[in-house]
């Protein structure tokens, strides 16, 4: 999988998503980027059960918009 760019739109605010995979001790990790915006880290989180941002600064991300490129990423993976 390389770069990957997608738009979604939510709660009526569109987003331009960008999404960098890397090999991270054998796990799949994700470097996401939305409006040009700082990058955060995205991977699988086995307490939610789903694909979630873990970067220190990811608390600043709405949770819709969390939810939504988490699934996006998720579905990318499969």
């Amino acid at each position: 999988m390389q770069q990957e760019s997608f738009h979604l739109v939510i709660d009526g605010v569109p987003y331009i998503v960008k999404v960098i995979p890397f090999d991270f001790n054998g796990e799949m990790r994700f470097r996401v980027s939305y409006n040009e915006g700082p990058e955060h880290i995205f991977t699988w989180n086995s307490e939610l059960g789903r694909v979630a941002a873990i970067d220190d600064d990811s608390a600043i991300i709405p949770d819709s918009v969390e939810q939504a490129i988490a699934a996006k990423l998720q579905a990318l993976a499969e």
